[in-house]
C-alpha cells in the first residue's frame, strides 16, 4: 500500500505523526533493527543495499514491471490503487517502499482533467529550446514537478531530447531542437528543476528515435561516430548534468538491435562509460524479450509484465538471468527512490498554484516566440495609430493549438474547438486540441479603441475582403503534429498557403502567426510584412503573443531548428516509410511487423550542419530571431591550449531593452572530418539601450572533441580552430583562430 493511501486510511493520526517526526524515514530511523534502511543518516547506496538484501524473489519481481493499462490487455488488480497516470508499480508496505505513480508530464500533467484535476498546459519543448534560456528551463521543470507532486505522482515520463534529425517528426514539438549541445543543456536544467520538487525525472527516448512513422519496427542505421556526436551527445549531456533518476529506452531498433535490449547503447555507453546510476524503463510495450533485455540491462518493463513478470522469475530460477542482475535492477530502482526523497518525504496532494502556472507558462511563451520577419518595422503595433485590425484563421477566436499524443495536457474547460471524432481511440490520439487562450481576445484587450474583426479563414475571398478593409491583417496558420505519425511535408495543410497569399494581395500590412510543432515552409514570405513563429504556446499563449505584437514585451526567441526553403532541401526529401499500407500509430504495438531500415547516411550533418555542408540556403537558419532593438558584437578573444575560453562584448545599440542569445560556433581542422561548424556555447543577456556586457564562456572539452571509434574515446584533434560569435548560425561577425592540443 502506498504512503499516500496510508494517509487516506489513517487520516489525522498520520498527519500528527509526520508533524512530530518530520518524515517516515525519521520515524523508522528509531527502529534500526526492524528497518535499518530507513535510517536517513545512511547514503542512498547503503540504504539500497540493505533493503535489497531483505527482499524476497517475488518482491524483487514486483518492482521491475508495471501492472498493465486499462483497455490494452490484462491488468493487475493492484492497478485500482494507481493515480491513473501512464504507469504504476505497487509499493511494498512491509519494507516502507511507496507506490510508483508515473505521469506523461513533460509539458504538464497528462490525464488530469479527466479526474477533475487542473494542470498548467505549458508551451511545447521546441518552444522552450527556442528561448535559449537555461534558467527558464529549470523554472519550467520546477513547475511541472510541483504540479505532478500536487496530484500524487512521483515520477514523470517526460524529458524528451531526441534531436531533430527528421524535421517532419510528429513528436518534434516534444523535443529540444536539432543541436545536441543546446538540447542536452536545456533538458538537464529541466530535469534538475523537476527533481528539486521531489519527483523522479526521466530522459527519453534513448536513442535515435527520430521519426514516428513505423516507430515500433523502424531499424535506425547510423555509424557509431555520428551517433555519439549527435543523438547520444544530447543524452550524455542530459544524463551527466541533469542526473535523471530514470531513462526510457526507445521503440526502434538501433543498428539491428531493439533500443530496449541494445547492449551497446544501454550497457557499454550508458551504464559503464557514463556511470549512470538510475534505472532504465522500457517505452510502453517496447520490451521484446526476457533474457536478452535483462542482460542488456533493461531494468523495468512497462506497462505490463509479459517479459519481466513470471518469465523473468523463471529465468532467474533457471540461471539464465543471474540473481545479481535482478538485484542490480531492483537496487537501481530503490536507490533512486531513496536519493529522490520519495520514501522519506510524503508529498501531500493539493490544488495547484494556478497563478504561478500562468506566470511561468506566459514567460516561456514570450521568450520562445521567434520574430522571423519585420519589414518596415510593421511590428510592434500601436493602438494609437490604428483604426482597424482583421484577425483571420487558425481558430484564433477560440484558443491556441497544442501537439497530440501522450504529451497532451488536457485543456482546462475542455477542447476550445471540439473534435467530432473525440471518442475514437485514434482520434483522441491525433485530434487537434486547443487551449482556451484566444489570441483574438488578447489582441482586443491591447487594441482599445481599435475595431478588431475576425474571419475564420475558411473562404479565402471573404478573408481577403475583410483584410482589405483593415489597416493591418493578422493571419493565423496551423500545422498540427502528434505522436504516432509524421508529416508528409512541411507545407501548411488545408490550403492555408493560398489563404495567406490572398490576404497579402489584399493588404500589404499582413502579419502571419505560425502555430506549429517544428519548421514549416513559408513560400509566401516575400508577400507579407511580418512573420511570427509562436510554436504551441500553452495556456497563456494568446496573452503572450499580444504582448509581443504590441511591444509590451520584446522578442528574444531564436530558432532551435532550421526552417528549410523546401522539402527537397532535407537530407531525406521523401522520408522513410515501411513497405505496404501506411502504418497507424498502433501498428507494431498490436500487430507484429518486420523491421524496416531507416538509414541516416547524413551522419554528422544534422540540421544547420547539413545545410552548411551541402551549401543549401535555408529560409531561416538555426539560431535566427529578430528583435525590436539591435545588438552589436565586438572584441572577440579566444584562448586555446588544452581547452578553450572565449570572450566578447555585446552592446544594445537600439532604443529599447532587449535580450539577446549570443552564440559561439567552432570550425575544426580539416583533418577532423567534421561539418563546417558546430555550436559550442551561448549566453542570453538582458541589456538596456546603450548598455554593453562582456561575455566569457569556458567551453566543455567534449564540445571541442570528435569521437574516435577505434579507441571508443573523445579526443581533441590538434591544430588550428576558428572561433566565431554572433546572433545566429548564419550571421557570425566575429572570428578568431586558436591552436588546440
Amino acid at each position: 500500500m502506498a504512503m499516500r493511501r496510508i494517509a487516506k486510511t489513517f487520516g489525522a493520526a498520520v498527519v500528527v505523526l509526520l508533524a512530530a517526526h518530520g518524515s517516515f524515514g525519521q520515524i523508522f530511523s528509531g527502529l534500526p533493527s526492524e528497518k535499518p534502511w530507513m535510517d536517513t543518516s545512511l547514503t542512498p547506496d547503503q540504504r539500497a543495499d540493505l533493503v535489497v538484501k531483505e527482499m524476497t524473489l517475488d518482491e524483487k519481481i514486483q518492482l521491475v514491471h508495471g501492472t498493465g493499462m486499462v483497455g490494452l490487455g490484462p491488468t493487475d488488480p493492484s492497478i485500482v490503487h494507481s493515480d491513473g497516470g501512464g504507469g504504476y508499480v505497487p509499493g511494498i508496505e512491509r519494507l516502507g517502499l511507496p507506490d510508483l505513480n508515473m505521469n506523461d508530464g513533460s509539458l504538464g500533467s497528462g490525464g488530469g482533467a479527466k479526474k477533475g484535476r487542473y494542470s498548467t498546459a505549458m508551451p511545447s519543448f521546441i518552444a522552450l529550446a527556442s528561448s535559449w534560456d537555461t534558467p527558464l528551463a529549470r523554472d519550467f521543470g520546477s513547475l511541472v514537478g510541483r504540479e505532478l507532486a500536487d496530484q500524487g505522482y512521483n515520477i514523470t515520463l517526460g524529458g524528451g531530447v531526441d534531436i531533430t534529425r527528421e524535421a517532419r517528426n510528429g513528436r518534434g514539438f516534444e523535443y529540444l531542437g536539432e543541436d545536441p549541445i543546446l538540447a542536452g543543456n536545456m533538458v538537464a536544467q529541466w530535469i534538475e528543476g523537476l527533481q528539486a520538487q521531489g519527483v523522479i525525472g526521466d530522459i527519453k527516448h534513448y536513442a535515435v528515435n527520430d521519426q514516428e512513422t513505423g516507430r515500433y519496427f523502424a531499424n535506425a542505421q547510423i555509424d557509431k561516430r555520428a551517433m555519439r556526436e549527435t543523438d547520444l551527445l544530447a543524452f550524455e549531456i542530459g544524463v551527466k548534468q541533469g542526473k535523471p533518476g530514470m531513462l526510457m529506452c526507445s521503440y526502434n531498433l538501433i543498428n539491428n538491435d531493439w533500443g530496449c535490449e541494445n547492449d551497446y547503447t544501454l550497457n557499454q555507453v550508458l551504464k559503464k562509460e557514463w556511470g549512470y546510476q538510475g534505472w532504465v524503463v522500457s517505452d510502453w510495450f517496447g520490451t521484446h524479450s526476457t533474457v536478452k533485455a535483462a542482460l542488456a540491462v533493461l531494468d523495468m518493463e512497462q506497462p505490463g509484465k509479459r517479459y519481466f513478470g513470471p518469465e523473468l522469475k523463471k529465468a532467474v530460477e533457471g540461471g539464465q538471468v543471474p540473481m545479481a542482475r535482478l538485484d542490480d535492477m531492483v537496487r537501481r530502482i530503490v536507490r533512486t527512490e531513496f536519493a529522490s526523497g520519495i520514501i522519506d518525504h510524503l508529498q501531500p496532494t493539493m490544488a495547484p498554484d494556478v497563478q504561478r502556472g500562468f506566470k511561468v507558462a506566459q514567460r516561456v511563451a514570450e521568450e520562445s516566440m521567434v520574430l522571423l520577419k519585420n519589414d518596415g518595422a510593421q511590428l510592434p503595433l500601436s493602438a494609437a495609430s490604428l483604426h482597424s485590425i482583421a484577425v483571420i484563421g487558425g481558430h484564433a477566436d477560440a484558443g491556441v493549438l497544442s501537439g497530440g499524443g501522450s504529451a497532451q495536457v488536457d485543456p482546462a474547460g475542455g477542447n476550445a474547438v471540439p473534435d467530432p471524432n473525440g471518442n475514437d481511440l485514434l482520434a483522441i490520439f491525433m485530434q487537434e486540441v486547443f487551449h482556451r487562450s484566444p489570441p483574438l481576445a488578447a489582441i482586443r484587450e491591447k487594441a482599445q479603441g481599435v475595431q478588431v474583426t475576425f474571419d475564420a479563414g475558411t473562404d479565402p475571398d471573404a478573408a481577403a475582403a475583410a483584410a482589405k478593409k483593415a489597416d493591418v491583417a493578422i493571419v493565423f496558420v496551423l500545422q498540427h503534429t502528434h505522436e504516432g505519425n509524421d508529416l508528409e511535408t512541411l507545407r501548411l495543410p488545408d490550403g492555408q498557403d493560398a489563404l495567406v497569399n490572398k490576404v497579402a494581395a489584399a493588404n500589404p500590412h499582413t502579419i502571419v502567426v505560425i502555430e506549429s510543432g517544428d519548421a514549416v515552409l513559408t513560400p509566401w514570405a516575400g508577400q507579407v510584412s511580418a512573420i511570427v513563429e509562436a510554436w504551441y504556446p500553452g495556456i497563456r499563449g494568446g496573452q503572450a503573443l499580444a504582448n509581443l505584437l504590441f511591444g509590451e514585451t520584446n522578442f528574444s526567441g531564436k530558432l532551435a531548428t532550421t526552417f528549410p526553403a523546401s522539402d527537397a532541401d532535407l537530407p531525406h526529401p521523401t522520408g522513410f516509410a515501411p513497405p505496404g499500407p501506411k502504418p497507424t500509430p498502433l501498428d507494431g504495438l498490436l500487430i507484429a511487423k518486420p523491421p524496416f531500415p531507416v538509414v541516416y547516411d547524413e551522419g554528422l550533418k544534422v540540421g544547420y550542419k547539413w545545410f552548411d555542408a551541402e551549401q543549401k540556403k535555408p529560409a531561416y537558419p538555426f539560431g535566427f530571431g529578430l528583435s525590436y532593438t539591435s545588438f552589436a558584437y565586438a572584441d572577440l578573444k579566444a584562448t586555446g591550449g588544452s581547452g578553450l575560453q572565449v570572450s566578447f562584448t555585446i552592446t544594445n545599440n537600439g532604443q529599447r531593452e532587449g535580450q539577446e542569445a549570443a552564440q559561439v560556433y567552432l570550425s575544426l581542422p580539416a583533418s577532423a572530418g567534421e561539418p563546417p561548424k558546430r555550436l559550442i556555447g551561448w549566453k542570453k543577456v538582458d541589456l538596456q539601450p546603450g548598455e554593453s556586457q562582456a561575455v566569457t564562456l569556458t567551453i566543455e572539452p567534449v564540445y571541442l572533441s570528435v569521437f574516435d571509434v577505434a579507441t571508443e574515446r573523445w579526443k581533441i584533434v590538434p591544430g588550428e580552430y576558428k572561433v566565431m560569435a554572433g546572433p545566429s548560425s548564419a550571421e557570425l561577425p566575429l572570428a578568431a583562430t586558436v591552436q588546440l592540443r
